[in-house]
């Protein structure tokens, strides 16, 4: 029987995490291609005017260039099957986390599981390394991506330990793994420069933002709802 449970809790996860990452992956494509795409295909001709301003002999060893989707239709499909597949993955971890809780979930409390993804894989990573456009300078991607990895891995064990620890040991203890990664410090690029104006990387800022934000509370809201309705669908 406890295998028959596991198995049916296992494809609720799966089954909500999937409908959900493919709704909400769906809603951040088309936030993005209202408003940030625009602002990344600025970015970009500044990036190729720059870059065409170099002298000839700074481009003759560069090569080929890595295959890239056309900017239009084609663009848009990789970026809707990439934001696809990244929410479902996310959907599997907010899946995971509503079951371990043990609790009965629904779309509120989906809501909150999806504000705590929203803090612990944007907010906290973009405190030490803001959303960049094309042609901004930019420390070296394996140690950023290292950061980024400690980042979410101490804010969401600092979360767990100030929402769910019963002592006021743990609590601190959370705390202070909360501000482990900014008291270190991201990693930084030697010079802060771009080829963009810096009024059109802050708008990039907010937009990435407010589209990652809409996106979180819809993917942990659409994941409540369906892991609910699943379960009362196999109760």
């Amino acid at each position: 029987m406890a295998g028959m449970s596991d198995l049916a809790a296992f494809k609720r996860i799966v089954s909500a995490a999937v409908l959900a990452g493919m709704l909400a992956g769906l809603l951040l494509t088309a936030i993005q291609q209202i408003q940030v795409s625009r602002i990344i295909l600025r970015a970009e001709v500044y990036e190729d005017a720059a870059a065409a301003s170099q002298p000839a002999h700074a481009h003759a060893s560069a090569g080929h260039e890595a295959w890239q989707p056309a900017n239009g239709v084609e663009r848009t499909l990789f970026t809707a099957l990439a934001n696809i597949s990244l929410a479902v993955g996310f959907g599997l971890l907010l899946g995971a986390a509503i079951c371990l809780r043990g609790k009965a979930s629904g779309w509120r409390s989906g809501l909150l599981w999806g504000l705590a993804g929203y803090g612990i894989f944007f907010v906290a990573p973009s405190l030490g390394l803001p959303p960049e456009v094309p042609g901004a300078a930019a420390a070296p991607l394996a140690d950023r991506q290292l950061w980024w990895l400690i980042t979410v891995a101490l804010t969401a064990s600092g979360l767990l330990l100030l929402i769910f620890a019963r002592t006021w040991q743990l609590k601190i203890l959370g705390a202070v793994m909360l501000g482990m990664p900014h008291l270190i410090g991201a990693p930084q690029p030697p010079v802060h420069a771009g080829t963009a104006p810096a009024e059109l990387a802050q708008a990039f800022v907010y937009a990435t933002a407010v589209a990652n934000a809409v996106f979180w509370l819809a993917l942990g809201g659409l994941t409540g709802l369906f892991y609910r309705k699943f379960a009362d669908h196999t109760a």
